[in-house]
């Protein structure tokens, strides 16, 4: 599977970290700051020309908050869960996906949230061992949970997604998912099965869910996505066209778009209102690649 030759990295939402993540790391003694969350909500506070900032609390962590990374000064970024309300005058709660799609906070912070939400998220549902059903422990600054009877360890997983637009003779072809927002049509996705490489899931996805055979699949980019811990892999696939057959319990709709159609809905001035996702959204990239190319 080839890249685009000599492309310019795009850094996506919830992408472009600025920590370091070094695993030595972690156990030093060190000045804290710990984000808070609650689920999808993170703790911001005042906006500094129109972006808000990450409320940064400097009181001691609790027993179950994960370490992020060091900043430059040397200080750990910790990640906990929200145990007391009302908040500190001045701060507020904001769903991650707002803060990302409004552009509302910094590239390096909102992938610190990304990484924290994926965290939290995984420990909150690996408090017994999958192996005996025993309590198990936080370990490692929370990047492993063991369990004291069995002496299993846990490791936070992520769970890679293939997400590719497909381009043949009659243009791009985009899906329509159930849950979609209104007139939104963006790039076909689905999990990675077992065993399977990243090219062989995205043809089985794209015949899966329209009935066409894709033939060339390459790599583009890649996103974390923390709902709850994903990690977007796109791909820019080739066909040499056919019938779409659409999968219904996957897809509302899925057709062919031209090239001056996707052109339009990129700028958001298509005629009948159609739309693509945001900028914040990978799809939105592939899509934008797959009409640069046509």
């Amino acid at each position: 599977m080839s890249g685009r030759q000599g492309a310019k990295p795009v850094i996506h939402a919830f992408a472009g970290g600025k920590l370091d993540r070094r695993a030595e790391l972690r156990q030093t003694r060190a000045p804290r700051a710990v984000v808070k969350l609650a689920g999808d909500r993170a703790v911001v506070t005042g906006q500094e020309e129109g972006v808000l900032k990450l409320a940064l609390f400097s009181e001691e962590a609790g027993p179950e908050a994960v370490h992020l990374g060091v900043e430059e000064d040397g200080t750990q970024v910790m990640a906990d869960r929200i145990r007391e309300e009302p908040l500190p005058e001045g701060c507020q709660l904001i769903d991650l996906r707002s803060l990302a799609m409004q552009g509302l906070i910094g590239t390096a912070e909102l992938s610190l949230l990304a990484q924290a939400r994926s965290l939290l998220f995984w420990h909150e549902r690996h408090g017994f061992c999958a192996n005996c059903g025993a309590r198990t422990t936080l370990m490692d600054a929370g990047y492993r949970r063991d369990c004291a009877s069995c002496k299993a360890q846990h490791f936070p997983r992520t769970d890679p997604v293939v997400i590719m637009t497909v381009s043949g003779p009659e243009g791009v072809l985009l899906g329509r998912g159930h849950g979609f927002l209104p007139r939104v049509y963006s790039a076909l996705a689905g999990f990675m099965e077992p065993g399977e490489s990243i090219e062989e899931a995205a043809l089985r996805e794209i015949f899966e869910e329209t009935g066409i055979k894709a033939l060339e699949v390459r790599y583009h980019s890649s996103q974390p996505w923390p709902f709850p811990s994903s990690l977007m892999i796109g791909c820019l696939a080739r066909c040499e066209g056919g019938c779409i057959r659409i999968d219904e319990s996957e897809l509302e709709d899925a057709r062919w778009f031209a090239r001056s159609e996707l052109v339009a809905m990129l700028a958001g001035t298509h005629e009948g209102g159609l739309k693509v996702p945001r900028p914040a959204a990978i799809a939105y990239h592939l899509i934008k690649a797959a009409v640069e190319e046509m």
